[in-house]
């Protein structure tokens, strides 16, 4: 039996020799094992944070990371600059875009149909552009951080592209067609819609689905600041 007190009870063979965790400087890196699909659905709240969450992580391993929004165009609930804004623009290696439209499809709020369509159909171009960039790149190696997307990166989600697709504004053939072009070092993330994408559960290695239990909004409470937005 071993006698030292760090390997009796394994501290010495975890990440860190089970001393505290303590942050490092962010330098470019290469993903070893990046290259999946993920699908995050479902009528629950949760599906974009988590997206997001991943997205810091990878940041925070050095790896490029790009954030593209569909249908998040702001609403009169909202402010014009959503707080995940702030905190890309404060963090090394990610970058973002919002393909949005002012309002939300089906919502009585003045925007006009063949609006939102152009506006999803704008978006899927973008994540052609991109998941082209991405197979001319090195993704096993380092990219810069304040690179542009168009050089490539490591990581790239698509959020609400499976709500544009389950509420028709783009076909949901287009976004399978999308996923099958993905190169292979490129993890792929894509987030949104009530309805499980069945067009894609074949295609991705991670498929959640968000269930809501209870939310806050079937009780009339709006989008709040530092939650929602």
């Amino acid at each position: 039996m071993p006698t030292d007190e760090s390997d009796d009870d394994g501290r010495s063979r975890t990440p860190g020799g089970g001393q505290p965790p303590t942050p490092e400087p962010i330098e470019a890196s290469a993903p070893p094992e990046f290259g999946l699909v993920q699908v995050w659905w479902g009528d629950g709240k949760g599906k974009t944070t988590a997206a997001l969450g991943m997205a810091m992580r990878a940041a925070g391993h050095g790896y490029r990371v790009h954030l593209l929004q569909f249908m998040k165009g702001g609403a009169s609930s909202v402010e014009g600059v959503r707080g995940e804004y702030n905190a890309i623009e404060a963090l090394p290696g990610i970058s973002y875009e919002n393909i949005g439209h002012y309002g939300w499809h089906g919502m009585a709020d003045g925007t006009e149909e063949a609006d939102h369509v152009a506006q999803a159909e704008a978006g899927l171009d973008r994540a052609r552009t991109l998941l082209d960039a991405a197979a001319d790149a090195a993704l096993d190696a380092p990219l810069p951080l304040d690179g542009p997307p168009e050089d490539g990166v490591h990581m790239l989600v698509l959020d609400e592209i499976c709500y544009a697709a389950n509420r028709d504004l783009i076909a949901p053939e287009d976004v399978r067609d999308l996923v099958e072009s993905k190169p292979s070092g490129l993890e792929l993330v894509l987030t949104g819609g009530h309805d499980r994408p069945d067009y894609l559960t074949d295609l991705a290695e991670l498929v959640t689905h968000v269930g809501k239990d209870r939310h806050p909004i079937d009780d009339g409470q709006r989008a709040r600041k530092g939650t929602e937005y």
